[in-house]
């Protein structure tokens, strides 16, 4: 073999140097042809190459090298550690859930995670894909850190969270994330009257920028009102911080009033599927059911908003705006203990644009999940969740977007804070 290499270098090394003077000779020829000839004279160099190359290779005893991260894999972690040493701490830490929980979310996306799906490997068990996904989705940690964990490659990891997060959306949103019903209604009233002091109203309503790696052409319409990248979510909580609508997936460049107008919340009300018709009374007349927002919306017979902070605000108004911002908070604290649990939000690294609309809606849909199953919520997670270098964009609502019969619910909202004594 070793006489064979040096004959084969050794006429490699001649035809090399006859090319040589090729090319000196071609110097003088016009364009198309110094190009047809250079072409072809790399092309046969490349096979030369590759030639030498092979020869190198069968000179050693192994032809197939293996990759260096198998060996460092652990097929039964899952198995002789999760399932049989994990303790309720360790679940809720990793899976942001309690273990009870988590096989019941199992159980509810069986039918959508068959065994027989051609996405999975046969042997890859239902609840050790949710795992993955639900450790991704906690953690944000990255498919080539996740995989050796699982003893899985990161293009599985991969595919779990996507298949994972369809399943959610699929499975459990008609459950956990949807219209109310109008006695569902009446309850969600009550809770905001009891537990915030606002009457008649049956969630608040916020947005939530998402940072994001935009793609290169839609780039400056990711590019929000502070100067970083990200998607627009648009969402409405009840009394007990629990979503029960979401829209998302809107470039961040948007204002949350034009999101507002493109969101099926808008048509909701327009057709009056957010009150009981006829509506119900208050204050001595029949009045919509509303929602709770900040200046960044428009002031509408069911959308309230505070009034402008100015010297010639009455006390009135003032108690007005205390009240509705102290009932508004339930949203605030929404966000900020979904974003905690569920820490891809903070950063969207490795997920295509085309699949952040489904992963956001499965982060919503499964933080309604723990907090109707009374999961424990650990504040350490709070940590980091609001990075003051991506401060949220604000943009006022135009003016032409405000309704005027909506003043006179801000007055009767007044009226009532005053009739109470509340302030």
């Amino acid at each position: 073999m070793q006489e064979r290499l040096v004959v084969l270098l050794c006429a490699l090394a001649q035809r090399r140097a006859g090319g040589r003077r090729a090319m000196a000779g071609a110097a003088g020829w016009d364009g198309p042809q110094r190009r047809a000839w250079l072409r072809h004279y790399y092309s046969q160099r490349q096979k030369r190459l590759m030639t030498l190359l092979i020869a190198r290779r069968r000179r050693t005893s192994c032809y197939f090298y293996p990759r260096a991260w198998p060996g460092i894999r652990s097929a039964d972690w899952w198995e002789r550690v999760v399932l049989k040493e994990f303790g309720p701490r360790d679940w809720l830490e990793k899976f942001r859930m309690s273990k009870e929980t988590f096989f019941y979310v199992c159980n509810q996306l069986r039918p959508g995670l068959a065994p027989h799906s051609a996405h999975f490997h046969p042997t890859l068990p239902l609840e050790k894909r949710v795992a993955v996904a639900l450790w991704h989705l906690a953690t944000n940690v990255e498919y080539q850190t996740l995989s050796p964990l699982f003893g899985v490659g990161p293009s599985t990891v991969q595919t779990c969270v996507r298949e994972v997060s369809y399943a959610v959306v699929l499975l459990l949103k008609p459950l956990y994330l949807r219209l109310p019903n109008e006695k569902e209604l009446e309850n969600m009233v009550r809770i905001f009257r009891t537990r915030w002091g606002f009457p008649h109203c049956i969630g608040a309503l916020d947005s939530l920028h998402i940072p994001i790696h935009p793609p290169l052409r839609l780039s400056a319409d990711y590019c929000n009102g502070q100067g970083w990248h990200s998607i627009l979510t648009q969402a409405t909580v009840d009394g007990l911080g629990q979503f029960w609508d979401v829209s998302t997936a809107f470039p961040g460049s948007m204002e949350n009033s034009a999101v507002l107008e493109s969101s099926s919340l808008w048509v909701l009300a327009k057709e009056g599927r957010l009150c009981p018709n006829p509506p119900k009374h208050f204050m001595g007349k029949a009045q919509k059911y509303v929602l709770l927002g900040d200046a960044t919306y428009p002031l509408q017979d069911w959308i309230l908003k505070p009034y402008q902070e100015d010297e010639n605000l009455t006390q009135r108004q003032l108690q007005f705006n205390y009240r509705l911002k102290r009932a508004h908070s339930v949203i605030e604290n929404a966000f900020l203990r979904l974003k905690a649990r569920w820490q891809i939000l903070l950063k969207c690294d490795d997920c295509s644009l085309e699949l952040l609309p489904t992963l956001v809606l499965a982060c919503c849909i499964l933080h309604n999940v723990c907090e109707a199953h009374d999961n424990p919520f650990n504040e350490e997670w709070l940590e980091g969740t609001e990075p003051t270098e991506l401060p949220k964009p604000c943009q006022p609502a135009p003016a032409a977007m405000e309704d005027s019969r909506a003043e006179q619910v801000r007055e009767l909202m007044c009226q009532y804070f005053e009739s109470c004594g509340e302030g």
